[in-house]
């Protein structure tokens, strides 16, 4: 792992381009859009003609033109100039609508890829990981109990999947609820599983359900999950230890919290941990990022009393 902690902060720059090479502008604050300015003028196009039509009419007509003939006037000079400037406006407002249409579904589009990718990686990818895992074991018992015993873990894994892509499919239609994901049960559930794997797992969860919104449980199950997983896929360790309490004196939402992911394992350098078709670390910190949390990940021997050797992956939210 690297020597040296990497904050969201830090981590924000490399994370502002995709994998697909799209980056996010903003566009700067108090600058009016195409959009908005051509309304603008379509809206005080009547009104400056006919003050600049009454201004030149007072000031240098008045001698040749009749009130009477200048009031009549008035309204043909209004709607010829409306007409003619009018559809050249309207045309580009057309334009500036459909422009803005198109760039408001592409993005649709982009944020479902998104959320596309991080359902088939929180669920599909971690049970067909599980499964192999499974398999691996399987390859090293005899046809006897234990060997029977593992290919109905293998059996039930294989459910979970049909059920993870069932899921995934309802949910790109709809916002996940806590009635889907219930509170801690799937996080329970793979560390049971990385315990089958041989995986020494201790779990300190005192962060009461009131203290989060379900969106804030979700993401954070979410990232917890990813994060103890890595360790199985990663780390080389032999345990796994995961920590999370409530900050400060509020118990109800609202309240901050501090969760940390350890292992014991070999650890990887900062380029490791962002190498190509290494998806884990990406996701876990745009998740955080988009809850407003404090990302981290390093070295064990930077937190407080910590051992030499291992990584540690922390996520911090800050009282309301």
């Amino acid at each position: 792992m690297p020597e040296k902690p990497t904050s969201e902060t830090e981590m924000s720059g490399r994370s502002a381009v995709t994998d697909g090479g799209t980056t996010n502008v903003s566009t700067p604050a108090g600058s009016a859009s195409p959009y908005t300015r051509i309304k603008w003028l379509i809206l005080w196009m009547p009104t400056l003609t006919i003050a600049l039509w009454e201004y030149v009419r007072h000031t240098f007509l008045l001698p040749y033109i009749s009130m009477d003939l200048g009031n009549l006037l008035a309204p043909v000079i209004v709607l010829t100039v409306t007409a003619t400037l009018g559809r050249k406006l309207f045309r580009m407002l057309e334009q500036t609508s459909e422009s803005l249409q198109l760039e408001k579904m592409t993005k649709a589009a982009l944020l479902e890829r998104e959320q596309l990718a991080r359902e088939l990686h929180d669920g599909i990818s971690q049970s067909l990981f599980l499964l192999s895992v499974k398999l691996d074991k399987l390859e090293q018992v005899q046809d006897n109990e234990s060997g029977r015993e593992t290919r109905e873990q293998i059996r039930q894994t294989v459910r979970y999947v049909y059920e993870d892509v069932r899921q995934s499919i309802a949910g790109l239609r709809s916002e996940p609820s806590m009635t889907e994901v219930q509170w801690l049960e799937s996080v329970r559930k793979m560390a049971e599983d990385l315990r089958l794997g041989g995986l020494e797992v201790k779990m300190d969860w005192r962060i009461a359900e009131r203290s989060l919104a379900t969106k804030e449980k979700i993401e954070l199950l979410a990232i917890v999950r990813e994060a103890m997983l890595n360790v199985q896929k990663h780390a080389s360790a032999s345990s796994l230890i995961v920590t999370a309490e409530s900050t400060g004196d509020s118990a109800g939402e609202g309240s901050g919290f501090r969760c940390v992911v350890e292992d014991d394992g070999a650890g990887a350098s900062e380029k490791q941990l962002y190498a190509k078709g290494r998806f884990g670390i990406r996701m876990m910190q745009d998740r955080a990022k988009a809850m407003g949390w404090t990302f981290q990940i390093g070295s064990r021997a930077e937190l407080a009393e910590g051992p030499p050797s291992g990584t540690f992956i922390l996520v911090e939210k800050d009282q309301l």
